[in-house]
């Protein structure tokens, strides 16, 4: 249904990424709202003939998933808003704020679940099950795989943490009601009174569902790293042009899904023309743009390349560096030569939680440096890798 749907109502030629996104967006919460309203109504009637409340609270359950729904449509629908005077780089973290109040439903539900489970276990009353209620609860399962399958495929497609998150939820319904189902029959076929312990299994499974959305939705809000793949192709693209020697100091800004800057340092030849690098680094900036739909800001490092004393001296302090810890790189290697020393000038990258305070990974480096000459001395600058 949502393939068709899509075919008729999404034209990918006809707009940007950033349009198609929100059409998706929007098509999928519309859905779900529908679907989720008339799922609440059936499980409530059927909840009103058994007087079960494992099957009233998977009711009320799907109400608050239509209000999740709800608050995803509306999310992506303000995420695609254009850029502003007071919002420069769009409005894309919208999306993942409606995927951390997607989870905090999900949260509430399981809480108020597991309430109304634990009162029933206390003051347990007979569950009557027709053949009417085992149907609509056969069918709420069918229904919610679905709305997990189509929810998990296109927030993949479209990389939406929202989307993502309300796949989740459609699974843990998926389950929720198959232990709801369950208790049924069983109170069916025998004397066990089990109607309030499937209520708390269900609310256990959703806190646990609802904790893992809301850790997928917050760790973008924070920031986190790009992945490898992502480093590896902004690499790629940058390295295959000649006179680039390397980079460093990467950094990926996240504003929101397909919405990202990056900024990097490109070590060029100190004895290039600069009006000629700067064309070329325009030029890459350029195709970093139209290859990764990301803004690029790139800064030039002179590098000595055609000086074989800092170059052989280079590959030596990083070789020493490295038998200290193989995680440690260099960057920035500069030496200045002075009549009674010279100054070795370079940034060392450590990784985060490293086994070496700041302090001491300089003293160590500090004291290697000098083994080479008794004359060099040191100028660290001890950072982090933000990639």
């Amino acid at each position: 249904m949502i393939s068709l749907l899509a075919k008729w109502l999404i034209k990918p030629e006809n707009g940007n990424e950033t349009s198609v996104r929100k059409a998706y967006g929007v098509l999928c919460g519309a859905v779900g709202i529908v679907l989720n309203v008339l799922l609440f109504a059936l499980k409530f009637f059927a909840g009103l003939l058994s007087g079960s409340i494992a099957i009233t609270a998977d009711a009320f359950n799907n109400l608050s998933d239509a209000g999740s729904s709800f608050v995803t449509l509306l999310g992506f629908q303000l995420a695609g808003q254009k850029p502003d005077s007071d919002h420069p780089f769009g409005h894309g973290r919208i999306e993942y704020l409606s995927g951390l109040v997607v989870s905090m439903l999900i949260l509430l539900m399981g809480f108020e679940l597991a309430k109304s489970s634990v009162s029933k276990i206390l003051h347990p009353g007979p569950v009557e099950s027709g053949a009417v209620v085992i149907v609509i609860l056969c069918a709420s399962i069918l229904v919610k795989l679905y709305m997990s399958f189509y929810n998990r495929r296109i927030g993949r497609k479209i990389n939406s943490s929202a989307m993502l998150a309300t796949a989740a939820d459609s699974l843990s319904d998926t389950v929720s009601t198959a232990a709801v189902l369950a208790a049924t029959l069983i109170g069916r076929f025998t004397s066990l009174q089990i109607d309030g312990w499937a209520g708390i299994a269900v609310a256990v499974f959703i806190f646990i569902s609802g904790l893992k959305a809301a850790k997928e939705t917050i760790d973008p809000l924070l920031g986190t790293p790009p992945t490898p793949e992502f480093v590896a192709d902004i690499r790629d693209i940058v390295m295959k042009h000649s006179g680039i020697e390397g980079i460093h100091d990467l950094i990926v800004h996240d504003y929101g899904p397909g919405r990202c800057m990056i900024s990097l340092h490109a070590e060029v030849s100190s004895a290039g023309n600069v009006v000629d690098l700067h064309d070329q680094i325009d030029h890459i900036e350029k195709e970093l743009q139209e290859s990764l739909g990301c803004h690029a800001v790139i800064h030039m490092d002179p590098l000595a390349v055609d000086d074989a004393l800092t170059a052989e001296t280079r590959q030596k302090v990083a070789a020493l560096i490295h038998c200290i810890d193989e995680a440690i790189n260099i960057h920035d290697f500069r030496m200045v030569i002075g009549p009674t020393h010279t100054n070795v000038i370079f940034d060392a990258v450590v990784p985060f939680g490293f086994r070496l305070s700041d302090e001491e990974v300089e003293e160590k480096i500090k004291t290697i440096v000098r083994t080479l000459d008794g004359n060099y001395f040191a100028v660290v600058s001890v950072e982090r890798s933000y990639t």
